[in-house]
């Protein structure tokens, strides 16, 4: 019985992935059927080599109706509120006028290998907006892939027709550069009242917000969110001049009585036509597409060279020598990349 519902699954598994056609898919997704860019995404994130394929050549389809949206990136400590906060902001754009699509870079525990996936329970009423798409990401085993999958989700969002894209990321970290790295403006969340305020975020983290927000402005909190924004907007004015021209905002919020989010929505329109006009959007955007073209790169090299059974094998062997100390690692790293290059004993 057990393994006739097994078969049954598999059954459906393979029948599904038949009916992922990437004409059919871009049909749906240009006419905004949040159930084709659901499956769309689902293609992108497939590790079956078959659906790379389909999963490239849909974003081929998309890539002349991508790039007119804002993209958005948010980050901040745990505890911050960061969902809370999505919800005010994402349901304050529903009411500009604007298609929203949340998309949460979420790396999973490398213990357990789970993720944290319950973004769309935290915005209860986001997530049933018709103009709200949410969608969170498990990373797998690295980073660099769900960051690859999520930069290629925001095309498939923007080809559907989301004005403003929202990156959240989950961890803390590495993934803010990577978020960074994908997004036109990067607004970090912080907290007050949490001892001396400049300890609790790495100085590199602050450098790359172009807004500084802190949550929680309600109640007890106004003084103590007062003064931290004062504390950061002086720290902020040493750091050196951003590329753009655009000189970073610092302010307080609460999402929960709903003040100053109006704020945001208004520091990101200025930002917008400030650095449209003077060139550095488009050209950020170019810089960032080298930069992914770069990774994707790198992470092709590293599937082609890990997913080699043969090359996996001189890799044991020569871990052996380092571990009873006959090569260093530096030597057997050099060993390993000219087996690699020279194609010695590759059969793919």
């Amino acid at each position: 019985m057990k393994k006739k519902g097994t078969e049954n699954w598999i059954h459906k598994k393979q029948e599904r992935r038949k009916r992922l056609v990437p004409s059919e898919l871009y049909n749906g997704i240009v006419s905004f059927d949040r159930s084709s860019l659901s499956s769309g995404i689902t293609l992108i994130e497939s590790t079956n080599p078959d659906d790379r394929h389909k999963a490239n050549e849909l974003l081929q389809l998309c890539l002349p109706k991508s790039g007119n949206s804002i993209r958005i990136g948010i980050t901040g400590v745990p505890g911050v509120g960061k969902s809370t906060f999505i919800e005010a902001f994402g349901k304050l754009l529903v009411a500009e006028g604007k298609k929203v699509a949340v998309l949460a870079i979420d790396p999973s525990s490398s213990v357990s290998g789970g993720s944290i996936l319950g973004d769309k329970t935290r915005m209860n009423e986001l997530s049933t907006m018709q103009e709200v798409f949410i969608r969170p990401s498990p990373a797998g085993d690295t980073l660099g892939g769900v960051a690859r999958k999520t930069r290629e989700s925001i095309l498939l969002c923007e080809a559907a027709g989301y004005d403003v894209i929202l990156i959240e990321t989950v961890g803390v970290g590495q993934s803010e550069t990577v978020v960074k790295s994908m997004v036109d403006f990067f607004l970090l969340l912080m907290l007050s009242g949490a001892g001396d305020e400049l300890q609790g975020i790495k100085k590199g983290i602050m450098e790359m917000a172009d807004a500084l927000v802190i949550t929680k402005t309600d109640g007890d909190n106004v003084r103590k969110s007062n003064l931290a924004a004062t504390e950061y907007r002086n720290a902020m004015h040493l750091f050196p001049p951003n590329a753009n021209g655009w000189v970073p905002q610092v302010f307080t919020c609460s999402a929960y009585e709903n003040t100053n989010i109006d704020k945001v929505f208004k520091v990101i329109n200025e930002f917008e036509s400030k650095v449209k006009s003077n060139g550095f959007f488009e050209s950020n955007r170019r810089q960032q597409d080298i930069k992914w073209l770069r990774e994707t790169l790198k992470e092709l090299i590293l599937n082609d060279f890990f997913g080699n059974s043969m090359l996996l094998q001189s890799l044991k062997e020569i871990e052996s020598k380092v571990v009873n100390g006959s090569l260093t690692s530096f030597q057997a790293a050099e060993k390993m990349y000219k087996i690699y290059k020279d194609g010695t004993g590759i059969h793919h």
